[in-house]
């Protein structure tokens, strides 16, 4: 019965999770399998692997046949490198404490390696999220101007209504003061034609009274002079009476 080494896919759609698993090359891919040694997340950077390290360099041994993928993961946990060391320390070119020393070098250099990856990711990432942040707060700034102008523009539309509806009521009240004005004219234009024509009457009617007075004093004149004949002529003849003529008087001598 050949076995492999391969991949088991789990997890959601567009989520993809992994478990590495001991099968037999004829099962399914996710149907049976013999042993489950690790699990692989190919979502985070770098890439996480659990493996169970002994039994996977057992299944080795065992000759168990990896995929590709599988292969690639092997390599990145050292199980080829462990077995390139016992097959030296089999053959006399190192010693066991030799061969666990280079791997546990290996390790220590692998661990430091993968410190110092996902600290210049992390390092990336924030660099990224402040790049994005600041470009969210220039969009966000953007916004808020264009904002502020369309406010600012509201409020020198709204102050221009308010001034053009304020210039409108004192045009208003302008031409209500003028028609007023007008009709008060008009109405004092129409009084004094009347008062025109009173005063008018009022000389019309004065020579009259003027006539009268003059008529009713020459009339008072005519009977005074009607009258002062008839005493002049008493007068004459009184005088007449007691002055003597001049032929009665004698002559002196």
């Amino acid at each position: 019965m050949p076995v492999k080494i391969r991949l088991q896919r789990r997890g959601k759609k567009g989520q993809p999770f992994y478990h590495v698993v001991i099968a037999d090359s004829r099962a399914p891919r996710d149907g049976r399998f013999i042993e489950k040694i690790g699990t692989y997340n190919p979502l985070t950077h770098p890439s996480t692997v659990v493996l169970n390290f002994d039994r996977a360099y057992h299944w080795v041994n065992c000759g168990a046949q990896p995929t590709d993928t599988a292969r690639m993961i092997l390599q990145k946990e050292g199980i080829y490198l462990k077995q390139h060391l016992m097959g030296g320390v089999k053959k006399g070119a190192l010693t066991e404490e030799q061969a666990s020393a280079k791997l546990a070098a290996w390790k220590e250099e692998k661990v430091r390696m993968l410190n110092d990856m996902k600290l210049e990711v992390s390092n990336t990432q924030k660099l990224e999220m402040k790049k994005r942040i600041e470009a969210e707060t220039k969009v966000k700034e953007a916004k808020a101007a264009i904002l502020h102008e369309k406010h600012q523009a509201i409020l020198a539309a709204e102050a221009a209504k308010r001034a053009e509806g304020q210039m409108a009521a004192e045009a208003a009240a302008i031409a209500k003061a003028e028609a007023e004005a007008i009709a008060k004219a008009e109405t004092e234009a129409k009084v004094e034609p009347e008062a025109v024509t009173e005063i008018e009457a009022k000389v019309e009617t004065e020579p009259i009274a003027e006539t009268e007075t003059e008529a009713k004093a020459e009339t008072e004149v005519q009977e005074i002079t009607s009258e002062a004949p008839s005493n002049v002529s008493e007068t004459t003849s009184e005088t007449t009476e007691q002055t003597p003529t001049t032929e009665e008087t004698p002559a002196v001598e």
